[in-house]
C-alpha cells in the first residue's frame, strides 16, 4: 500500500462508462477529490467503438490532447438481467472481452506502465462458480465454473482480471481488480429488456399500481439470494482501491448481507404501495442459488465498507424512478 495519500488533483484520469449508472458517481467523487473537469475524460459509445482497436489506440492519443492519461478506470460493459444473458452471450463474451482487451493492451502501449500510471478494472461477481461456499471469499474464484445463465460474462470478466496480473508480472504496469456485487440506486437502467432485478421489479410494481393490476409475474421460485451495493458506495469503493492498490489482487465490495428474491420483491411491493398478488413463474430459470460476498479484505486493504442501508437506498432508487418514469426506455 502507498505511503503517501494519492493526489487525484495532478492526475488525468479516463472513465469509460463515465456517464453511466456508476459512472457518474465515479465522476462526481473525483471532482469532490480536487480533479477539475478538464483533467476527465469520457469516452462516448457515438465517438469510440471500445470492441474495436483503433478505436482505444485513438482514445489513448486524444482524450487529453498532448498530454498522457495517469489512470484509466474501465466500467464500460455489456450486461443485463438473467433474459439479457440468455439472449445474447455470444456478444457479452465478445463485447466485454475485446473491450478489456484493447484498453489494456493500448495502455501499455501508449506508455502508462512506463509512467507510474494504473489500470482499474471493474470484475463481476458473476466470475465466481456457481456452487461458491457463502460468503464469497476471492480465493474461490478459480474454484468451478461460474452459473451458466450468465458464464460468458462473469469469464471475459475474469479474463480481463488474467491479463492485468500477467501485464503486472511483465510489464510492471500498475493494476486494480474490483468485483463489486449487483448494484442499485438513483440513475439506473429501467429498460424492460436489459434491467437488472431491483430497477426491473420496482418498474413493475409502480406500473403495475398505476394500472390498478390485481397481480405481478416474477421469474423463477424466489428461492435465490442476492446482496445488493448501493451506487455511491460503490463508487467510494472503487476510488479507494484506486488510491491504494499497485498490483491486480481482486477485492470484493459488497454490503455483507444477502436477502431472498422472495423478500426483496415482498420489500418492494410494501415499498412502492403495489397491493395486488405476486405470482411466480417457476419456468424460469433463478440464476445463481446463492450470492453474498465476504468484505473483510476491501475493510482490512482499502479502509472501505457500505454506508447506506438497503431500505433507505431501495426508497431512494424507488424516489428516483417516480421522478424520472418518462425516459426509463431510453436508459440503457
Amino acid at each position: 500500500m502507498p505511503a503517501d495519500p494519492f493526489d487525484w488533483s495532478s492526475k488525468r484520469v479516463i472513465v469509460t462508462g463515465g456517464a453511466g449508472f456508476l459512472g457518474s458517481q465515479i465522476c462526481r467523487r473525483l471532482r469532490e477529490r480536487g480533479l477539475p473537469e478538464s483533467h476527465i475524460f469520457v469516452p462516448r459509445r457515438k465517438d469510440f467503438d471500445l470492441t474495436e482497436k483503433t478505436d482505444c489506440a485513438r482514445l489513448y492519443r486524444t482524450a487529453f490532447g498532448p498530454h498522457k492519461a495517469d489512470v484509466v478506470i474501465h466500467l464500460a460493459a455489456e450486461v443485463g438481467g438473467i433474459g439479457a444473458n440468455l439472449a445474447n452471450p455470444g456478444r457479452y463474451f465478445y463485447a466485454n472481452m475485446a473491450m478489456a482487451l484493447h484498453l489494456i493492451e493500448q495502455a501499455r502501449l501508449d506508455g502508462l506502465d512506463g509512467r507510474g500510471g494504473k489500470f482499474v478494472q471493474t470484475g463481476t461477481i458473476c466470475a465466481y462458480p456457481k456452487f461458491t461456499p457463502v460468503p464469497f471469499r476471492e480465493e474461490e474464484l478459480w474454484n468451478g465454473y461460474p452459473e451458466e445463465t450468465n458464464a460468458p460474462y462473469g469469464v471475459a470478466k475474469k479474463a480481463a482480471w488474467q491479463m492485468l496480473d500477467a501485464y503486472k508480472l511483465q510489464y510492471g504496469m500498475k493494476g486494480v481488480y474490483v468485483l463489486p456485487v449487483n448494484l442499485y440506486g438513483p440513475n439506473d437502467n429501467f429498460h424492460l429488456e436489459s434491467s437488472h432485478v431491483i430497477p426491473a421489479l420496482i418498474r413493475k410494481c409502480v406500473e403495475a399500481k398505476d394500472r390498478g393490476d390485481s397481480k405481478i409475474v416474477c421469474w423463477g421460485t424466489g428461492s435465490a439470494s442476492r446482496e445488493f451495493l448501493y451506487v455511491d458506495d460503490a463508487a467510494e469503493g472503487i476510488l479507494r482501491a484506486a488510491e491504494v492498490m499497485d498490483e491486480p489482487t481482486p477485492i470484493n465490495l459488497g454490503a455483507s448481507f444477502e436477502i431472498k428474491i422472495k423478500d426483496l420483491v415482498e420489500l418492494i411491493v410494501m415499498l412502492t404501495g403495489f397491493k395486488g398478488v405476486i405470482e411466480w413463474d417457476s419456468t424460469k430459470p433463478d440464476g445463481q442459488p446463492r450470492r453474498c460476498l465476504d468484505t473483510s479484505l476491501a475493510k482490512s486493504l482499502l479502509g472501505w465498507q457500505a454506508q447506506v442501508g438497503f431500505e433507505e437506498g431501495l426508497r431512494r432508487t424507488i424516489g428516483w424512478f417516480s421522478d424520472h418514469r418518462h425516459d426509463a426506455d431510453a436508459r440503457v
